[in-house]
């Protein structure tokens, strides 16, 4: 398995007439698996399962989101179908798709646009914590939600603030690197004009335009789910829906995971991952496993 990565940049339009470059990281050979984390992380978060993944013979590509990590920040263009967009280019810049679209949180959002705007493009679909409905209910708790982003994500203790509250989106078992994760996200949003990019992001994203498109989607599906999650009321009955809505689609909860499945329980994530690659995107040459 050669783990050797280098990060790279893909230009894209940021909005105003202007170009940003959404950095990714290219490894190995076999099917493409693109993976995109949700709305402050870090491709990073995607480390245990980028391993495994190489390990069953997939090419790996991981991306940060426009405005985030190695990304540049100076972008107004934002949101789920903004990141869909960047993924599309992406899959067709590599030039070997289709392939198998990872997303978490707001990532998981914008996967399952490009699976609907761009079926040619999407192999299948892994969708962890994903949020395909916006989770609070009418216009006043998301003027609420806005006036909370708008504190919590000023300066000077923004970046600190996302950080604590990133920790606490994991609840149950934690990762023995969740320290130096957190730590990390925090050091990027303190470079000059991540906090500023990020704020915009939350102050503007909705998840309404993901529910309408999901009929159309046709790729073969995963959908994980931690069992804790607090950005869900009762994280079984998102779940329950996900799977009522994606028919044919494969669910997973999660007893002791939060909002980060891929990092919090990787060695469950990878194994159900690797559970539908082997159906619907098999690495040529590999050995069948017995009962799989």
């Amino acid at each position: 398995m050669d783990s050797t990565r280098e990060t790279r940049p893909l230009e894209r339009p940021a909005g105003d007439g202007r170009l940003c470059t959404v950095a990714y990281d290219d490894t190995g050979t076999g099917p493409l698996v693109v993976a995109v984390p949700g709305m402050g992380d870090l491709r990073s978060t995607y480390d245990e399962l980028r391993d495994a993944l190489l390990a069953a013979g997939y090419r790996v590509v991981t991306t940060d989101l426009r405005g985030h990590g190695d990304s540049s920040p100076d972008v107004t263009e934002l949101g789920d179908e903004a990141t869909a967009a960047d993924l599309a280019a992406l899959v067709e810049h590599l030039g070997a798709g289709p392939a198998v679209v990872v997303g978490s949180s707001m990532g998981a959002s914008a996967a399952a646009v490009l699976a609907a705007d761009r079926p040619d493009l999407v192999r299948a679909l892994v969708l962890l914590g994903p949020f395909l409905r916006d989770p609070a209910p009418g216009g006043a708790t998301r003027a609420l939600l806005g006036v909370v982003y708008r504190v919590l994500l000023a300066r000077p203790w923004g970046a600190a603030a996302w950080a604590w509250y990133y920790r606490t989106l994991n609840r149950g078992r934690r990762s023995d690197r969740l320290a130096t994760h957190s730590a990390a996200i925090r050091a990027s949003l303190r470079r000059p004009g991540y906090l500023a990019a990020f704020r915009r992001l939350t102050l503007a994203l909705t998840h309404a335009v993901v529910e309408p498109r999901l009929p159309r989607i046709q790729a073969p599906a995963l959908a994980v789910v931690g069992a804790l999650d607090p950005d869900w009321r009762d994280p079984a009955a998102e779940l329950a829906w996900i799977g009522a809505t994606l028919p044919g689609a494969r669910t997973l909860l999660v007893p002791d995971a939060g909002h980060y499945p891929q990092h919090q329980t990787p060695d469950v994530v990878a194994d159900a991952v690797l559970d539908l690659l082997r159906d619907a995107a098999p690495v040529p040459g590999a050995p069948e496993v017995p009962g799989a």
